[in-house]
């Protein structure tokens, strides 16, 4: 098996909470709140934890709220490298309205990360690196560190000879797919992102497969892997096409489905399976997490019990 490392650049604390009903004006009083760490890699950590492989979360963090942050990874006896900067870490919020079940969440940023800790950042990761591991970016960009940096963190995880894994958006997202310098060893979209790359909807399937295998054929990843919804998730890795139809549960929390879907994923493929094993190991991590609430994470009887029904189809 090989070591992970996760990569959080923009970590927050998760508050989820609920409400009678969520309206304009009047003072909401809430439930008392379930409190996490979050973040992509940090989100993919816990994952990995529940399941029962080995990993470490790289967490660049910063201020009291980094502080509250370490103390609940700690209590969940995730391993953690953390890398100390100026720039506050910032928080969530999520609120279920219990009148209509719909959830409202929010994101506080950070502070802004300066030019020296950008570079103290990349130069902690190298440092951390060891040779045929796998490592997870995960998550947002903060402000302050360019749209290139995941390909700075790619070129640094490429010398030492690891394997990437990337699940980002907005303009760094873009960035990896419009000007690709080389392949990343998987790269995962929600259906969402790959919208907004193509600005236009994708309703079908067969939609999704076509625009993964372009990406696989520009040369942006080797395995392309993205959601779409509650129907399940598509893959690309090289030329064969999969699509893994997604269980049926029911829907308490959409949070964190994704990071599952990446934490599962990648310690399957870390274990040696192959990677359609491995979608259906992300697969059903995901629907183990939408069926928890709040901000809690599939553990891995939950998701042993969905495998079986993560049907995997050859397109």
């Amino acid at each position: 098996m090989r070591k992970i490392l996760t990569i959080t650049l923009k970590p927050a604390v998760d508050y989820s909470t609920s409400t009678s009903h969520v309206t304009a004006g009047p003072k909401l009083y809430c439930r008392q709140p379930q409190i996490d760490p979050g973040g992509g890699g940090v989100n993919v950590a816990r994952t990995i934890v529940k399941l029962g492989g080995p990993v470490m979360a790289f967490v660049v963090v910063g201020g009291a709220m980094g502080n509250r942050l370490l103390q609940l990874l700690a209590a969940e006896n995730v391993p953690v490298e953390q890398c100390r900067i100026a720039a506050e870490t910032g928080y969530s919020l999520a609120v279920t309205d219990e009148e209509t079940e719909e959830q409202f969440r929010f994101t506080v940023p950070g502070a802004s990360v300066d030019e020296s800790d950008a570079q103290k950042i990349l130069d902690q990761i190298s440092g951390k690196l060891a040779g045929d591991d796998y490592v997870v970016l995960s998550g947002g960009i903060p402000n302050g560190l360019a749209d290139t940096y995941p390909q700075d963190v790619q070129a640094a995880v490429s010398r030492r000879n690891g394997r990437l894994v990337v699940d980002t958006s907005k303009a760094p997202l873009l960035r990896l797919i419009e000007a690709p310098v080389s392949p990343l060893d998987v790269l995962r979209l929600d259906r969402s992102e790959i919208e907004k790359a193509v600005a236009h909807p994708v309703r079908s399937i067969s939609d999704n497969l076509a625009y993964s295998e372009q990406l696989v054929r520009r040369g942006v990843a080797r395995i392309v892997v993205t959601g779409h919804g509650a129907e399940g998730s598509v893959m690309v890795a090289g030329h064969r096409r999969f699509f893994c139809h997604a269980p049926k549960v029911p829907q308490r929390s959409k949070i964190g489905a994704g990071d599952a879907f990446v934490g599962a994923f990648t310690l399957s493929l870390s274990r040696g399976d192959r990677p359609e094993q491995a979608l259906r190991w992300g697969v059903a991590a995901a629907a183990a997490t939408v069926g928890t609430k709040g901000t809690t994470f599939c553990d891995l009887s939950e998701t042993k019990a969905l495998l079986p029904q993560c049907r995997l189809e050859n397109c």
